[in-house]
């Protein structure tokens, strides 16, 4: 059984983290980019299907979180009603699931251009 509190979601596979690195430097001290949470508190939840994901936007709220939002099957629309993202990086005393506050209070930029990115289901 898996542990209590914990996560399910898909982990950003590592070519296309490396990539995405590469090209978005995160600004703040710990680097993240990690994972897109489905459900919070899924112990007895079972891991989620594959899906089609893109990066398609990012947020940042000048003081220590930032995130990219990421479509997932087309959507960026969580079902607890907030947005799939990846918090990508994180300043000193702040926390990833700020990023989910960061969202709901400024909002998202648009990417020019979406990124496909691979993600494999996975509990964390």
């Amino acid at each position: 059984m898996a542990k209590p509190g914990s996560v399910i979601g898909w982990l950003l596979a590592e070519d296309d983290r490396g990539r995405l690195l590469e090209q978005y430097k995160p600004k703040y001290e710990k680097t993240v980019a990690h994972h897109v949470t489905l459900k919070t508190e899924a112990e007895r939840d079972p891991l989620p299907h594959e899906v089609l994901a893109q990066v398609v936007g990012r947020t940042d709220d000048e003081s220590g979180v930032e995130a990219m939002v990421v479509a997932i099957d087309g959507s960026t629309d969580r079902p607890d009603g907030s947005t799939y993202h990846i918090t990508w990086s994180l300043g000193d005393g702040r926390r990833a699931r700020e990023s989910n506050d960061v969202l709901k209070e400024r909002g998202w930029e648009e990417l020019d251009h979406p990124i496909p990115i691979k993600l494999e289901p996975g509990r964390f």
